[in-house]
């Protein structure tokens, strides 16, 4: 599952996110309004949880245009605002359900577990097939290919692929690369990144007249047709 976490309390976004990827799930973060609707406004996110109080644009703006614009994500606003009229707000808004903080993890899993299962939805497939030029990853089938030719990945190597993917055309750091992929602290292993780009671009990009996968000098990398 992908999901976009927008929290600004930056302690409580990366233990979301700790706690998520443990159940092996794909998160992404954003630490205000601006940047969590510009990412829940490219609908790739199964579950998004939502701050109502953020700088720069509030939850319940974010969740108005949300909706708006017809984004069908599970919507879970978090506040430490727990009156009656702001939870209907929320839930007016578009949120799915709503907790107050400060929460108990077990009761936030077991909220988004309860909404995935009311939600019960087959897998858009849609959302299920990501494309960047001729590269296509099908997530139900767990395979690649390019120009029709079938290319086999490790784990990891899909796991890479797919972060790249979701995020085209956007220059990706190292560190935004293994926080994501790898989830530990790999300082001694600097150049690990940079070994598994190089397998990746080896079976994606050779052979091929034009390469996909580009390396921004001193930042990071790009997935671009």
């Amino acid at each position: 599952m992908h999901v976009l976490v927008v929290e600004d309390e930056q302690k409580i976004a990366r233990l979301l996110r700790r706690v998520l990827t443990e159940e092996r799930h794909n998160v992404d973060m954003a630490f205000d309004g601006i940047s969590g609707l510009e990412l829940a406004e490219t609908g790739n996110y199964d579950l998004i949880i939502l701050d109502l109080m953020l700088p720069g644009m509030d939850g319940v703006e974010i969740c108005r245009r949300i909706r708006s614009e017809k984004i069908d994500s599970i919507l879970l606003m978090l506040t430490a605002r727990g009156a009656v009229e702001d939870r209907v707000m929320g839930l007016n808004a578009g949120a799915d359900d709503y907790l107050t903080k400060p929460f108990a993890i077990s009761e936030l899993m077991a909220r988004v577990n309860a909404l995935l299962r009311r939600r019960d939805r087959t897998p858009d497939i849609s959302n299920a097939i990501l494309k960047v030029g001729d590269l296509t990853l099908d997530l139900i089938r767990h395979e690649v290919t390019r120009g029709g030719r079938h290319i086999e990945l490790t784990a990891k190597e899909f796991s890479l692929l797919e972060y790249l993917m979701r995020h085209p055309g956007q220059v990706l750091t190292r560190t935004q690369i293994t926080d994501q992929i790898w989830r530990y602290d790999m300082e001694a292993l600097s150049n690990v990144v940079d070994t598994y780009i190089h397998y990746l671009r080896d079976k994606i990009d050779k052979g091929f007249s034009s390469p996909l996968l580009k390396t921004i000098r001193g930042i990071g990398y790009k997935l671009e047709a």
